[in-house]
């Protein structure tokens, strides 16, 4: 699961992760609001807040269900999910600040993922895109977008979508993925 908040104030979706922290904080291990350990009456206000803003979600989901040849290198599909959201996103918006979970603490994973990002959006045109990767724990926005991407998780894998039906109108592109054949890439 791979989504993507676009807002122009990015305090906009980092108020409500701090009143969830305020709150919920001192139940939290490590200060960090992660969705699927937090409780989901806190989780429901959190997305309620965030949908109440002026956001736009992508959501790339890929079915690793259906995966029956994968690749020699599994990130290869993280890499190719989160290239496949920022494209979606670049199109709409040509002029963006992305900030990345960091996921990588290897240097050379951080600049291959943003290696694969630069190659998959080449064919846009009029574009100036700058990859933050940082620490969710010192970016509440990236706290939110856990948030959004569990909602998913919790749509797709559990077949509950009322998390996903609070943010359901904000996803301007939600492309659900299935692919056997991961071999070749």
């Amino acid at each position: 699961m791979i989504a993507v908040l676009s807002v122009g104030r990015p305090r906009d979706i980092e108020l409500p992760v701090r009143r969830a922290l305020k709150k919920y904080g001192h139940r939290l291990s490590g200060g960090e609001i992660k969705a699927a350990k937090t409780e989901k009456a806190a989780i429901l206000r959190m997305l309620q807040a965030i949908a109440d803003q002026d956001v736009n979600i992508v959501a790339v989901i890929v079915d690793q269900n259906a995966i029956v040849l994968p690749p020699k290198d599994s990130e290869v599909i993280y890499r190719w999910a989160v290239t496949h959201a920022i494209h979606h996103l670049v199109e709409r918006f040509p002029r963006i600040e992305i900030h990345l979970d960091r996921r990588y603490t290897k240097e050379e994973l951080r600049h291959a993922l943003e290696r694969c990002i630069r190659e998959g959006i080449e064919d846009l045109r009029q574009k100036l895109v700058l990859i933050y990767q940082e620490s969710s724990q010192g970016r509440k926005e990236l706290q939110a977008a856990d948030a959004v991407a569990w909602a998913f998780f919790r749509k797709y894998e559990r077949g509950d979508s009322r998390f996903y039906n609070i943010i359901a109108p904000k996803v301007i592109a939600e492309e659900l993925i299935v692919e056997k054949d991961w071999s070749d890439r």
